[in-house]
């Protein structure tokens, strides 16, 4: 926030069943500040991201496929730890 010297002091994160692309439509069509516009990440989550009034970012995901912890690694290049799917 502003407040603050444009810090992020908190961040929100919704996780939708479906529909993401058409809640980021109506999102920003309402006048929210899409920040990022909804991409696959290497998780195998679909997500976006907006600003609220007071500067903090709020993400909205949903699953779109299952990714393997090996997966995972390769595509972000990081170790990951305690890594489970769900099928």
């Amino acid at each position: 926030p502003a407040s603050v010297g444009g810090k992020n002091t908190q961040r929100v994160h919704v996780h939708m069943d479906d529909g993401i692309d058409a809640h980021c439509a109506r999102a920003r069509a309402a006048g929210a500040q899409v920040i990022r516009d909804p991409q696959e990440e290497f998780y195998g989550d679909r997500a976006y991201v907006v600003r609220d009034l007071e500067g903090h970012a709020w993400t909205f995901s949903q699953s779109v496929r299952a990714v393997s912890r090996e997966e995972a690694e390769r595509a972000s290049g990081l170790k990951i730890e305690g890594w489970t799917v769900d099928d």
